[in-house]
């Protein structure tokens, strides 16, 4: 085989294993996959952040903050079990609990949109946002037999990423 198409094979090769690391739909295009694969490194910072935020801790909050933006609010988001109602074992929810110090337009959407993912339903809430103030929310969401994407049923660390995850893009959104 000529040098020429060595590395065309080679590139190939590297391109095929990123879109598929990336889980891209991009078929052959070498910038879609590029700009798949930039959007993949970036949650992947997010997650890190949310895990080293995590580990420092207690074990019921995890505390993330967006180093990019000027007010560098921080978010602090609990999650616990509760069962919703005695007579049937299979019921059970999450108690939420968000807090920021500041809030950004579209922020609850976001959150309200990440409990839609995982198929959460949100039987009561209290929420308290404003444009450049803090951001409270307190959410009673259920998962019922609904709850279950696939095999895996929802658990609190899910619900903590998927609310961290919606916080980070909001705040990324923001930036751009």
């Amino acid at each position: 085989m000529s040098a020429g198409k060595e590395k065309k094979a080679a590139l190939e090769e590297k391109l095929r294993l990123l879109r598929s690391v990336t889980k891209s739909s991009a078929g052959n295009n070498k910038t879609s996959i590029l700009v798949d694969a930039s959007k993949y490194i970036k949650e992947l910072k997010d997650k890190v952040a949310a895990a080293a935020a995590a580990s420092s801790q207690p074990a019921d909050s995890t505390t993330a903050s967006s180093g990019s933006t000027a007010a560098m609010a921080a978010a602090t988001v609990s999650v616990s079990s509760v069962e919703l109602d005695s007579s049937s074992s299979n019921r059970r929810g999450f108690r939420i609990n968000v807090s920021l110090e500041r809030s950004r337009p579209g922020l609850l959407v976001t959150v309200l949109e990440a409990f839609e993912d995982l198929g959460l339903d949100v039987l009561d809430a209290d929420v308290s946002c404003a444009d450049a103030t803090a951001f409270r929310l307190q959410a009673l969401g259920s998962s019922g037999l609904q709850g279950q994407r696939g095999d895996e049923s929802v658990d609190e660390q899910m619900v903590r990423q998927a609310v961290l995850k919606a916080i980070a893009k909001c705040m990324g959104d923001d930036d751009e």
